[in-house]
């Protein structure tokens, strides 16, 4: 065999594509999962039993028609009406994409005329920072309650910020929402509030 003629090259034996192979076929499963599903349907353990008791302080400084917006308390929760609790926080950018949708529900004559409260948890924010938030944005709360620790989130059952949560007149959980809302999710919500189921 002369120096200007190659040897043929070897052929990679499939033993070898096989993980690879594998790799790609897992790949394409997870993909399907994370695509498939609702990532606002998350399951809660807490849906159909009573919202957790919390404690929670005033956003310092916050005020509305000038006068403080008071705490979210469990004294708001069941009093014959449906509540929406809605976890958001300044530095939150999905929070700004669903603001307006809150803003819109906090004007619906449902909340106008009481039979649906809209409060907030402003979670492991800086007061000045989420009274900027609201200030720029508007505040659809009647109370907000500062989680600052998280612990209330957690206690709540919260995976990230925003979450919302629809609770009953008679203080349970009937659904929760993870991530923004939107048009469709804040009107079906809403809509549930009124129903009271």
């Amino acid at each position: 065999m002369s120096q200007t003629e190659t040897a043929p090259r070897r052929r990679i034996p499939w033993l070898f594509a096989i993980p690879l192979i594998l790799f790609g076929a897992l790949s394409l499963v997870f993909l399907a999962g994370l695509f498939a599903g609702n990532a606002s349907k998350v399951p809660s353990a807490l849906i159909g039993k009573p919202a957790p008791a919390i404690a929670l302080d005033a956003l310092e400084g916050l005020q509305q028609g000038g006068k403080p917006v008071p705490a979210f308390a469990m004294a708001d929760l069941a009093k014959g009406r449906a509540t929406i609790v809605n976890v958001f926080a300044s530095w939150c950018a999905p929070c700004r994409i669903e603001h307006p949708f809150l803003v819109a529900m906090a004007e619906s004559p449902a909340v106008k005329q009481g039979r649906v409260a809209v409060v907030g948890i402003n979670y492991k924010d800086e007061a000045e920072n989420a009274r900027r938030f609201l200030g720029a944005l508007g505040n659809p709360f009647s109370a907000v309650g500062v989680d600052k620790a998280g612990r209330a989130a957690i206690e709540w059952g919260v995976y990230g910020v925003p979450e919302t949560f629809l609770i009953g007149g008679d203080g349970r959980i009937l659904d929760k929402h993870v991530g923004p809302l939107d048009a469709d999710s804040a009107g079906r919500m809403l809509a549930r509030a009124m129903a009271g189921k």
